[in-house]
């Protein structure tokens, strides 16, 4: 089998091709994507650190002087809203935008959010075992992060339902080769969630609340502040960033778990590894399996010359199981100490969410081993089509005893 996004069987089980890569062709060109794929963790983490790459090329030339075609005319909604975040900027752009919002995004923060996520993750574990079993990602997984961003930004309960399908919608857009349905999608999402984040924002901006979007609407820093736009644009990015990924670290970990049940039975009898195994299930099968960066200034990488104007591909799930730098890496290890994983990347774009999703994630795996320590798997899971952000359908589980 060779690297293939669009084949199910690689989806499922990437990691032989990527030990291959590693050994024989560690920087490669994929033809039907036209990017340079980087597979050793010693590359990715370089890379991610990298000045002459960037999440975007806009900030140094148009597309037509990168020699890149203009993106078409009806994803401009999508760009608009997904350009005034900061994932997809540059400094000094994004220089500015990070530490607005980390003034309002503190560590302080989060760890206050702490006792709402327990309480959250509870109650739906709780709710889980009361009905003996069901589908663990739609009924613990994925309510988690929607719940608690939500919370967060003051949606009202009401309206809480449709940010989930916002969410998926706009991600499909980071597809390798997404169709032209996919791309429509994910534009009207944008387009979507965005003027209801501006109404909301607008009837904080008269009557703020303790929330993150009131919070975000007063950061001001010498005078600076954000603009409506980037506010918005910041609050679709928490939203995706941290529950896309949340949702397929959790499924993906209970998945890990029940196919590693010496070590699912070592954490159930040991729970001071739960934060050493978040972190393991983070490397072992990361839900974030590539990231991609733009070539700015010509580089080199093991020997081979890559040039400006050209895209690569970093192999996250790649490089956390490099044998380089993670002993035994194909063994999941739930009280691996030494773990430098890049799930949450490097660099300038390093997570901003990291020490939440690390809250959300160590409060429902708690919950759900205090509540159903009995917990089985009812069926083997079937992967979802999509490679770069890599989780399954559903985890049907049972209770018992």
């Amino acid at each position: 089998m060779k690297f293939d996004p669009w084949n199910p069987e690689f989806v499922a089980h990437p990691y032989g091709v990527y030990a291959d890569l590693r050994e024989n062709d560690p920087v490669s060109f994929f033809e039907p994507t036209g990017q340079w794929l980087i597979a050793r963790h010693a590359d990715v983490n370089a890379l991610l650190r990298d000045r002459r790459l960037g999440r975007s090329y806009l900030h140094t030339a148009s597309h037509e002087a990168f020699g890149r075609e203009p993106e078409p005319e009806f994803q401009e909604p999508f760009w608009r809203v997904v350009r005034a975040g900061m994932l997809d900027v540059e400094p000094p752009v994004h220089t500015r935008l990070r530490r607005l919002v980390s003034k309002a995004f503190t560590p302080r923060m989060v760890e206050s959010l702490r006792p709402r996520v327990r309480r959250i993750a509870r109650e739906l574990a709780d709710g889980l075992v009361e009905r003996g079993g069901g589908d663990l990602l739609a009924e613990v997984a994925e309510p988690l992060p929607v719940t608690v961003i939500a919370e967060m930004l003051g949606v009202p309960e009401a309206d809480r339902h449709l940010l989930r399908p916002w969410s998926a919608d706009i991600c499909g857009m980071y597809e390798l080769n997404p169709s032209l349905d996919a791309q429509h999608t994910a534009v009207r999402a944008a387009a979507e969630f965005a003027e209801y984040l501006r109404e909301l924002a607008r009837s904080r901006k008269d009557q703020p609340g303790d929330d993150l979007i009131s919070a975000l609407a007063q950061v001001v820093d010498d005078g600076d502040r954000l603009t409506e736009d980037e506010l918005i644009g910041t609050c679709v990015l928490l939203l995706n960033a941290g529950h896309e990924a949340t949702v397929n670290v959790t499924g993906n970990g209970w998945w890990s778990l029940f196919r590693n049940p010496a070590e699912l039975e070592r954490l159930r009898n040991d729970r001071t590894l739960m934060p050493t195994a978040i972190e393991e299930l983070l490397r072992w099968d990361t839900p974030l399996q590539m990231f991609e960066r733009w070539v700015l200034e010509d580089i080199e990488v093991g020997g081979v010359t890559i040039p400006r104007g050209v895209e690569i591909g970093l192999l996250f799930g790649s490089a956390n199981r490099d044998p380089e730098v993670f002993p035994d890496p194909d063994r999941l290890d739930i009280g691996r100490v030494d773990n430098p994983h890049i799930s949450f990347g490097a660099g300038i774009h390093f997570c901003l969410g990291a020490p939440l999703a690390r809250v959300e994630l160590v409060e429902s795996f708690t919950a759900l081993l205090d509540a159903a320590p009995k917990l089985e798997l009812v069926e083997e899971p079937v992967w979802k089509p999509g490679y770069i952000i890599r989780g399954l359908e559903s985890l049907r589980v049972t209770v018992t005893g």
